[in-house]
């Protein structure tokens, strides 16, 4: 491994630790060159469907998206990190276990909104109000009616 620091291309691994549920592996490394230490993470790399857009695109899955607007919808929320992750390896392994080469975005929409639903009420309502691209008050609040019962 490369150190990040000084590109020299000797490491050594210091400590090793496997995650909770076994689905990713820790390492902290030490650079043979300039002393200095990281820390880099190992997990099994696994072929996600394609993603269908609405405007006929086909794009590769992106974990970073999917969690980028997970995290803003749970802006100054009281939830934490380890469970957004969560939330995103769940709706990970329903897209692996749905067995289909693509899969359109608005299913991939429907599932990020019923975890949110669970999560947290406010993140829902943002979410579906930029998802859902309301046109008027009376859309939002059937929405927010619906969440309240």
């Amino acid at each position: 491994m490369k150190c990040p620091f000084c590109s020299h291309p000797d490491t050594q691994v210091v400590e090793t630790r496997v995650s909770e549920d076994g689905g990713v592996i820790r390492r902290r490394r030490r650079c043979a060159s300039c002393d200095k230490r990281f820390t880099t993470y190992e997990r099994p790399e696994v072929t996600f469907p394609a993603v269908a857009k609405k405007d006929s695109r086909r794009v590769e899955y992106d974990r970073n998206k999917l969690l980028g607007s997970m995290k803003l919808a749970l802006r100054k929320r009281s939830v934490s990190t380890e469970l957004m992750d969560s939330v995103v390896e769940r709706i990970e392994e329903k897209l692996l276990n749905l067995g289909l080469r693509e899969v359109p975005s608005t299913r991939i929409g429907e599932m990020v909104m019923a975890e949110l639903k669970k999560l947290d009420k406010v993140a829902y309502v943002r979410f579906a109000s930029v998802y859902r691209s309301f046109e008027d008050i009376d859309e939002f609040k059937t929405l927010v009616d619906e969440v309240q019962r």
